[in-house]
């Protein structure tokens, strides 16, 4: 994994068409606020170690320490079934040193939002993070993809925005 910012720029066509497209809205952007709670919770409570939010295609991606081999994917609304987190045990990894703490964890999750809807044009599609090696991977609409270490990341919030991204889309 990347030591400070890793970028990989992916299909030219969809980079030279950019600016002729625009998010929509979908229903993970319509509750992102419930979304992230649940997030939160199934990154500090219930033992998943990597989520990956694919907000365009609402699905959540999630690998659990008490099964770290297995990818689940859970769409729609099913994640937002009031009973959907009780479907996790409690489960503690503290043991497994994580990088990203949990008040991080929601620093995190509030940059997604703002940077999932605040341009119509240049926008995140998908955010990730991996609590244990501290990696946040992100994928805008420009199809660049970007790994980021976490503390990398809160360094260059101020300068992380649609502007910087759109250069680095280019």
């Amino acid at each position: 994994m990347p030591d400070k910012w890793l970028q990989i720029k992916g299909d030219p066509s969809i980079r030279s068409f950019l600016f002729q497209q625009s998010r929509v809205t979908s229903l993970f952007d319509d509750n992102i606020m419930l979304l992230h709670d649940i997030v939160h919770k199934l990154l500090t409570v219930k033992g998943a170690f990597h989520v990956k939010i694919h907000y365009s295609s609402n699905q959540l991606t999630c690998w659990f320490v008490d099964d770290a081999y297995r990818y689940r994917v859970f769409v729609k609304e099913e994640v937002f079934a009031d009973d959907f987190l009780d479907n996790f045990r409690d489960c503690k990894m503290k043991h497994l040193q994580p990088l990203i703490t949990k008040s991080k964890t929601l620093l995190i999750l509030h940059e997604f939002k703002r940077l999932r809807l605040t341009d119509e044009t240049v926008y995140l599609r998908s955010g990730s993070m991996n609590l244990i090696n501290g990696v946040i991977g992100m994928n805008f609409s420009c199809d660049g993809a970007h790994y980021i270490d976490h503390e990398t990341f809160f360094q260059k919030l101020e300068n992380f925005g649609t502007v910087e991204i759109e250069n680095k889309c280019a």
